[in-house]
């Protein structure tokens, strides 16, 4: 009997950014795998993950919008969470076990008097269950396993904490606007056990991403209706043009130093270039150059000379 035919299914070259809105009771490598088999991009990937339990931005990146992920990851990030009052869990929300409890409940003025303590550049430990390395092991595998985990205090920098509200006595409800590497899981229990009492996080949802908004979020659900909506036959390149931003929207923080045609075909063989131009910077660690307002490469700027490392072919 001859042997069938295994049909691959073909990959679309797609660039730029879909902004998704994860939803609640997903992982973010689940939801990238729905993407996936919408869009079956040649490459893709996401820009900071977000647990199950917490909803919200998670920026996915196709093609060579994956070069400018680390931009993304280094952003801010703000984050609206609700803390629920009188238990600490072993995972600092809702998954984990009770390890203490407290009959305390705080006001409103209470904890605004404390929520100054917790912004600017302060030490943090992170939560037992976390994805930090300790002796080449994930921190959450060790505590699974039962094992004493022991994490050093760190530094993070919150721009900005806020109380939003308190809906009742048991719970309020915070908005914090913070630097990577920021746990809102440990602000929830430090503020918890400032306040004399013990707390958790039971709601969390993830409102920016660097340069990626609430304007800017597009629902799991709206993207399978709008490709379930295609007529037969047609490829991806409606959801592209309707879902999909420019590579270059990563990029918004950076300096951007326009160049010639000439130029830029110089630096996508690997060659400096020296930038011309009254305004053209003289030095700088990370900048993006770019031919018709299209990203051409990232790289560095030494004495006026532009230094591509990586090289964008869009």
């Amino acid at each position: 009997m001859a042997r069938q035919k295994q049909f691959k299914r073909k990959k679309n070259a797609i660039n730029g950014w879909l902004v998704l809105d994860k939803p609640y009771g997903i992982t973010s490598n689940d939801a990238l795998g729905k993407i996936k088999r919408i869009f079956s991009p040649e490459k893709v990937g996401h820009a900071g993950t977000l647990d199950p339990r917490a909803s919200g931005l998670l920026p996915v990146a196709f093609g060579e919008a994956t070069k400018t992920v680390p931009f993304v990851m280094d952003g801010r990030k703000v984050y609206r969470f609700e803390v629920t009052w009188g238990v600490e869990t072993n995972t600092d929300d809702t998954e984990g076990e009770a390890v203490a409890t407290s009959d305390v409940r705080p006001n409103a003025e209470e904890i605004s008097a404390v929520l100054g303590e917790f912004v600017g550049t302060i030490m943090q430990v992170p939560p037992k269950f976390s994805a930090i390395k300790i002796a080449g092991e994930r921190a959450y595998d060790l505590a699974r396993d039962g094992e004493e985990v022991e994490l050093e205090a760190r530094p993070i920098d919150v721009h900005r904490l806020d109380l939003v509200e308190c809906p009742d006595e048991n719970r309020a409800v915070f908005e914090a606007e913070c630097g990577k590497g920021t746990y809102v899981r440990a602000i929830a229990r430090d503020l918890g056990r400032r306040l004399g009492t013990c707390g958790h996080v039971t709601e969390l949802r993830r409102l920016l991403v660097g340069p990626f908004g609430e304007d800017d979020l597009i629902g799991l659900d709206e993207i399978l209706e709008a490709s379930e909506a295609l007529e037969e036959g047609a490829g991806v390149e409606a959801l592209v043009e309707e879902f999909v931003l420019p590579v270059r929207e990563a990029m918004d923080n950076l300096i951007e130093v326009p160049v010639s045609l000439d130029d830029a075909a110089k630096i996508r063989k690997g060659m400096a270039v020296l930038l011309r131009g009254r305004d053209a910077p003289l030095n700088t660690e990370v900048a993006f150059a770019s031919h018709a307002s299209v990203p051409v490469a990232i790289g560095s700027i030494d004495k006026g000379r532009f230094q591509p490392t990586r090289v964008f072919h869009l």
